[in-house]
C-alpha cells in the first residue's frame, strides 16, 4: 500500500477513533458540562481529524462526533436514544456545524498545501535559469536539473544519457502524462512503471539527449509536479542548445 494511501486509511480510523476517545473522556463531568459544551469540545475533535485528513475523514469524524455525544453524553445514557429535545436540537447541530467546519478546515489545508508546492516550483524553475543567465556549464545546469527532479518527483535516483534512443522506456510527456508507445497500441499510465521512465531533452527543435527517471512504487505525482518536470528539462535542453553542443534529431 503506497504512503499516501496509508496516510488515507490512518485519518478514516482517527475519524472514528478520536470522536469516541474524546466523548468517553468527558463522561465523568457529564453532569457539569452542559450539553452545548461537550458538543464544542467535540466540534474541536473533528477539526484535528480534518486538519491531517481527507474530507471523506472530516465527515466521518463529524457523524461519528454526533453518534458518541448522543450514545455517552445525553441521557438516557450509553443508549442510542436522546429523550430531551435541546440535546436532539445540539446533536444535529453538533453533525451539521462539524461536517461544515472540517471541510472547511481540508479546504484551507490543500489551499496552504498549494501555495507552498507552487512556491517550491517557482524555485526550481527560477534556480534553472538562474544558473544558465550566470553563464554556467550546460553541464552544470543538467546536473542541477537532475537532482531537482528527484526531490519533485520523489524519485529513488534519476540520470542523464546524452544523445541516445536505446530502448522504448516509458516516456514522461509533455502533457504530463506517462505514456508507452508500441506499434500495436498506446498504454497510459496512472502509477509509475516498473523500471526506468524517460524524459526527453530539446533544445532549439534538436534532441540532446534524456533524464531516465527511477522511480520508486507507487502512483505518479501530482500533474502539477509532473509539468514542472516537463519545464526543467526543457531548460535543459536551452541550455544544451545555448552552449551550441552536437546534437542527435
Amino acid at each position: 500500500m503506497s504512503g499516501c494511501r496509508l496516510h488515507d486509511a490512518a485519518a478514516l480510523l482517527a475519524a472514528l477513533v478520536a470522536p469516541f476517545l474524546v466523548a468517553f473522556a468527558l463522561v465523568p463531568f457529564r453532569t457539569d458540562l452542559s450539553a452545548t459544551n461537550a458538543a464544542l469540545v467535540l466540534v474541536v475533535a473533528v477539526v484535528a481529524v480534518a486538519t491531517v485528513g481527507t474530507r471523506a475523514a472530516g465527515a466521518v469524524a463529524a457523524l461519528s462526533a454526533a453518534v458518541w455525544f448522543d450514545f455517552f453524553l445525553t441521557e438516557p445514557y450509553q443508549r442510542f436514544a436522546i429523550t430531551d429535545r435541546e440535546d436532539a436540537g445540539t446533536a444535529v447541530l453538533l453533525l451539521v456545524v462539524g461536517m461544515v467546519v472540517s471541510q472547511s478546515a481540508v479546504r484551507a489545508r490543500r489551499l496552504q498545501s498549494t501555495v507552498t508546492s507552487d512556491a517550491a516550483h517557482m524555485t526550481s524553475l527560477l534556480g534553472t535559469a538562474r544558473l544558465a543567465e550566470d553563464g554556467r556549464s550546460p553541464e552544470a545546469v543538467v546536473a542541477y536539473v537532475r537532482r531537482e527532479l528527484v526531490g519533485l518527483l520523489g524519485l529513488r535516483g534519476c540520470r542523464f544519457e546524452y544523445g541516445t534512443l536505446m530502448g522504448g522506456p516509458p516516456r514522461l510527456e509533455h502533457d504530463g502524462g506517462v505514456w508507452l508507445r508500441r506499434p500495436d497500441r498506446v498504454t497510459d499510465y496512472a502509477d509509475w512503471p516498473q523500471g526506468e521512465t524517460e524524459l526527453r531533452v530539446v533544445g532549439g527543435g534538436h534532441y540532446y539527449g534524456r533524464f531516465l527517471l527511477d522511480p520508486l512504487p507507487g502512483p505518479l505525482p501530482p500533474e502539477a509536479d509532473r509539468l514542472v518536470a516537463v519545464a526543467l528539462a526543457a531548460q535543459a535542453g536551452s541550455a544544451l542548445d545555448s552552449a551550441g553542443l552536437s546534437h542527435q534529431v
